[in-house]
């Protein structure tokens, strides 16, 4: 038992603890204007946390994050899915649903403010639209690469069209998705910050800019640091959601 802790924990901890003395050996011999230690970092993330500033700022980012991410999930994979099993329409759209995929989405910030002025409603767009397409282009490459005998096997056995989509179709495809849900994780997050930078100063986008005018580095690394720690907390979620229903294909 301790052999397998030590072999999965060890290589991580060890860079874990690397990267954090990197970190403050590169802080301690650089200007405080461009970087700062870990230690100082971790001493004003205390101090935000302590104020109970940097809880009402999480608050209004998450809420902004989850709003738009579930949209982006709830359109996503049904959409996908539907695609993917009719042809007709996934050819008629997909060079489109390529074209925003490859669009870096902070070039249509301009144009949502234009279109829906400041608020909530175009920050939660601008997270959905950073979210959507990992979600959507992996759902219909998932129900693209059903094997056509387990359709086969499941017409043979009279199944109907729901049945279908329940017991082979979305199972074997949701893997697949919460690949790219994993992916939206982190365009998302970039996605709340953009909208909080650019649409209204709200929540941890709000901080950043506050901290960066006023050359507090360290605030800036605290938080940064608290959107990193989410975005990677998020991911490993998806990732055991990924494992539990990814049991099947072992």
């Amino acid at each position: 038992m301790h052999r397998i802790l030590s072999g999965r924990y060890l290589p991580f901890a060890l860079s874990l603890i690397a990267g954090v003395a990197l970190w403050e050996l590169a802080g301690r011999n650089t200007s405080a204007a461009f970087m700062v230690p870990f230690s100082e970092t971790m001493l004003r993330l205390w101090e935000l946390a302590a104020s109970g500033a940097l809880a009402v700022q999480f608050l209004d980012s998450a809420t902004l994050f989850i709003t738009g991410f579930a949209l982006a999930l709830l359109i996503g994979m049904p959409f996908g899915l539907l695609l993917a099993r009719l042809q007709s329409l996934r050819i008629a759209l997909e060079p489109y649903i390529m074209v925003l995929y490859a669009t870096p989405m902070v070039a249509l910030i301009p144009f949502i403010l234009s279109m829906m002025g400041f608020g909530f409603a175009p920050k939660v767009l601008v997270v959905f639209l950073f979210a959507i397409f990992p979600i959507l282009y992996n759902t219909i490459e998932g129900a693209r690469s059903i094997k056509p005998e387990l359709i086969e096997v499941a017409q043979s056995f009279r199944s109907n069209e729901w049945a279908l989509w329940r017991e082979v179709i979305v199972p074997y495809t949701l893997p697949f998705t919460m690949t790219g849900v994993r992916q939206a994780v982190g365009r998302g997050l970039v996605g709340m910050v953009a909208a909080e930078f650019f649409l209204s100063s709200t929540g941890l986008g709000q901080a950043i800019m506050m901290s960066s005018q006023n050359f507090d580095t360290s605030a800036v690394f605290a938080l940064i640091l608290v959107i990193g720690l989410l975005g990677v907390g998020l991911m490993r979620l998806g990732l055991t959601i990924e494992n539990r229903f990814a049991r099947w294909r072992d």
